[in-house]
C-alpha cells in the first residue's frame, strides 16, 4: 500500500479523534475510546486504496477535545514539509470532529499550502455498523489528489468545506459541519469532485514566519457574554496572566455592560480584547461607535486563534 516514491503519493497524517476510535459495541455511537488506531490502520480497512501511493504517518492519537498548541506545531510542519515533496500531490490529516474547525483554521493561517491540504473525521468510531470514517477518507484522498486543487480544506460527508469557512453544527448527526454563509466549496459524487466555486487562497498570517516554540506562544482566553453576565471570570483571566480575551458576544457581537467595564479594566493592563459573535452565522456585521474591535466573519474559536497569531507577530 505504502509506495512513498511514486508520483501523485498521498501522504495521511493521523492525529485521533472518533474516526480512529473503537467502541465495546457495535451499536455504540457514544461512550468509545478516540485515537486508538493509527493511520495504517485506518487505511487498511478501505478497499478502494489499497495498492495505492500512499504513505502513512500517526502524529498523535488524541481525543480531539484534547488538541493542543505542540501537537498543532508539529502538524503544521509535518505538513509543509511533505507538500514541498515534488512526489506528493497532496496531504490528507485525520482528526477528531470536536476541534477540526480550529485546526483547520489554525493549518489555513500557518501552511502556504499550493497542494490539497485537506482534514477528514468521522462522527462514529471504526466499529460501528455503518462508520462513515472509510468514506470520508476515500474522499479526503480523491481531493488531495485532484488536480489544480489547494489550500486547507475539509471533506465530511461529501462536502468539501475551505478551512477558513468550516464549523461544527451538530453533536452527534452524521452531517455535522458547515461552511456558514460562504458554503461548500466542491462536492464528492460517486468518486469524482464537482467544483463549486475557487480553491482557497493561500493566506498565511504574518506570524508563521516567524513562529516560536508553541510553549511561548501567548495565552489567549474566551469569554461568553449572556444574561446577568459580570466581569469576574475576565478579571480572573487577567489576574491568571491571559495576553488576550476573545468575547463571545450575544446577536452581533453585542456585549452585556458588566463585560464591557471589564474589559476596559483588562485593556488598562495591556490585555488585547476583541469581539465575535457566539451566532454561528454571519458573524459581526459593521463597527459601532466605541465598540470593541471584531475580527468580522471569523467565529470565537476563529477569533482566539487570529488573536494569538496577532499577538506573536507582535512580538
Amino acid at each position: 500500500m505504502f509506495m512513498p516514491s511514486t508520483p501523485g503519493t498521498v501522504v495521511v497524517l493521523a492525529t485521533g479523534g472518533t474516526i480512529a476510535g473503537t467502541a465495546a459495541s457495535a451499536t455504540q455511537h457514544t461512550g468509545y475510546q478516540a485515537g486508538v488506531l493509527c493511520a495504517a490502520d485506518l487505511l487498511a480497512v478501505v478497499p478502494a486504496l489499497q495498492g495505492e501511493p500512499l504513505e502513512a504517518h500517526t502524529l498523535a492519537q488524541l481525543d480531539s477535545c484534547d488538541m493542543d498548541h505542540a501537537t498543532w506545531a508539529l502538524l503544521a510542519a509535518d505538513a509543509a514539509e511533505h507538500l514541498a515533496r515534488a512526489e506528493v500531490a497532496g496531504v490528507v490529516v485525520t482528526h477528531g470532529t470536536d476541534t477540526l474547525e480550529e485546526t483547520a483554521y489554525f493549518l489555513h493561517r500557518t501552511v502556504a499550502a499550493a497542494k490539497p491540504l485537506v482534514l477528514t473525521a468521522a462522527m462514529r468510531p471504526a466499529t460501528a455498523l455503518s462508520p462513515d470514517g472509510p468514506q470520508n477518507l476515500f474522499d479526503a484522498v480523491t481531493l488531495a489528489r485532484e488536480p489544480g486543487a489547494r489550500g486547507v480544506l475539509a471533506v465530511m460527508g461529501g462536502e468539501v468545506y475551505a478551512g477558513a469557512d468550516l464549523r461544527k453544527l451538530h453533536g452527534y448527526r452524521l452531517h455535522a459541519f458547515s461552511a456558514g454563509d460562504a458554503g461548500p466549496v466542491a462536492l464528492l459524487e460517486d468518486g469524482r469532485v464537482r467544483c463549486l466555486r475557487p480553491w482557497p487562497a493561500v493566506a498565511l498570517h504574518p506570524a508563521a514566519s516567524q513562529m516560536s516554540p508553541p510553549e511561548q506562544w501567548p495565552q489567549v482566553d474566551i469569554v461568553f457574554s449572556h444574561a446577568q453576565a459580570d466581569g469576574r471570570v475576565m478579571d480572573a483571566l487577567v489576574a491568571a496572566g491571559t495576553r488576550g480575551i476573545v468575547i463571545a458576544g450575544t446577536g452581533n457581537g453585542s456585549v452585556h455592560r458588566s463585560l464591557k467595564t471589564a474589559a476596559q479594566r483588562a485593556v488598562a493592563q495591556g490585555v488585547r480584547v476583541v469581539r465575535a459573535s457566539r451566532c454561528w452565522a454571519g458573524g459581526v456585521v459593521g463597527e459601532e461607535p466605541g465598540a470593541l474591535p471584531s475580527y468580522g466573519v471569523l467565529t470565537p474559536v476563529q477569533a482566539r486563534i487570529e488573536l494569538m497569531l496577532d499577538l506573536l507577530a507582535a512580538r
